[in-house]
């Protein structure tokens, strides 16, 4: 059994509108008003006194039972949207856990589904402790710096944020319990930002329904209904994109938690964490209730998660 244990997360306190980093951006008048009105995106979020490890930092030390469980962790993931290109001794992961004092612990990042590596380090952390004693728990970080050149080449219109999260991962406990995991890579996409046009048009068209296919088929997995989900927890790339997938699911729009697309827009891996620790704090996921994690990497990934909320995970002051 992969049990999420607790969750805390880091969001910049500061968020500018776009209208004010519109050159930073490389976005025009007209854009911004799109991005705000069409896609339901409104701030920039990053904190420029940080860098990657701090961010990751940031959000590890709001869980105020690490420094008693830190003797536990075995592994520190660090699930990362771009994978790192700087020499191999300046990993934000190593930076990080060497700054939380666990150095017993086997720290690397997880990069293979992009945006969506989150959900696989998750699940990941789970077979990793499989063959550790029953109390053995993995640190799950994600979050990274956001580049503004980035929201150029996206192939969906969306803005960066830098907020992070961080999940302490068991094989029991009273958190919540992982009920299914569903994940399908389109490989005709696989050039992400480089694809030509007719490409990128082609991905467009299908990303709705492979996306919602992916999310029945982790429902399904799970044993139960669209119905019986508390809530959707997504990635935060934009407001249309889930508007578009929420009708082919039959499911009321409010069903998705969207409420932070305008606050700190798309924080690559973090975002289903980000809106987890969100939901959970507006009382929005019952003990006892199932909910989904989702999200989509370029390449193209597209993945989601079915977990019980039990209760406890990650209710504590973030």
């Amino acid at each position: 059994m992969t049990v999420l244990q607790a969750v805390a997360t880091y969001v910049p306190p500061v968020g500018r509108p776009l209208s004010e980093v519109a050159g930073e951006l490389h976005l025009s008048a007209s854009e911004v008003k799109i991005y705000e009105k069409f896609y339901g995106l409104r701030d920039y979020r990053v904190d420029r006194e940080a860098d990657g490890a701090e961010l990751l930092a940031r959000a590890a030390r709001s869980l105020p039972s690490l420094d008693r469980v830190a003797h536990r962790v075995r592994y520190v993931l660090h699930a990362k949207s771009v994978p790192p290109s700087g020499p191999h001794a300046e990993p934000p992961v190593q930076a990080v856990r060497a700054a939380l004092g666990l150095s017993g612990a086997v720290g690397f990042a997880v990069t293979q589904h992009a945006c969506a590596s989150g959900l696989l380090a998750l699940d990941l952390a789970g077979r990793l402790l499989a063959a550790h004693d029953a109390d053995a728990l993995v640190l799950l970080l994600t979050g990274e710096k956001a580049d503004p050149t980035v929201n150029q080449v996206m192939p969906a219109p969306t803005v960066t944020g830098e907020s992070s999260a961080a999940c302490l991962v068991g094989r029991t406990g009273d958190g919540d319990e992982l009920l299914s995991y569903e994940w399908r890579v389109d490989g005709e996409f696989r050039d992400g930002t480089a694809m030509p046009p007719a490409t990128r048009s082609r991905f467009h068209q299908r990303y709705p329904d492979t996306l919602a296919a992916v999310i029945r088929a982790a429902v399904r997995k799970a044993g139960l209904e669209l119905s019986d989900l508390a809530k959707i927890l997504p990635h935060n790339v934009n407001r249309a994109s889930w508007v578009r997938v929420a009708a082919l699911l039959d499911l009321p729009l409010d069903r998705v938690y969207l409420d932070n697309v305008p606050i700190t827009g798309h924080s690559f891996c973090a975002d289903p964490f980000v809106n987890y620790r969100s939901a959970l704090d507006a009382d929005l996921l019952p003990p006892g209730r199932p909910y989904l994690l989702v999200s989509v990497g370029l390449g193209a990934v597209y993945a989601a998660m079915v977990l019980r909320a039990r209760g406890t995970a990650g209710r504590w002051p973030r």
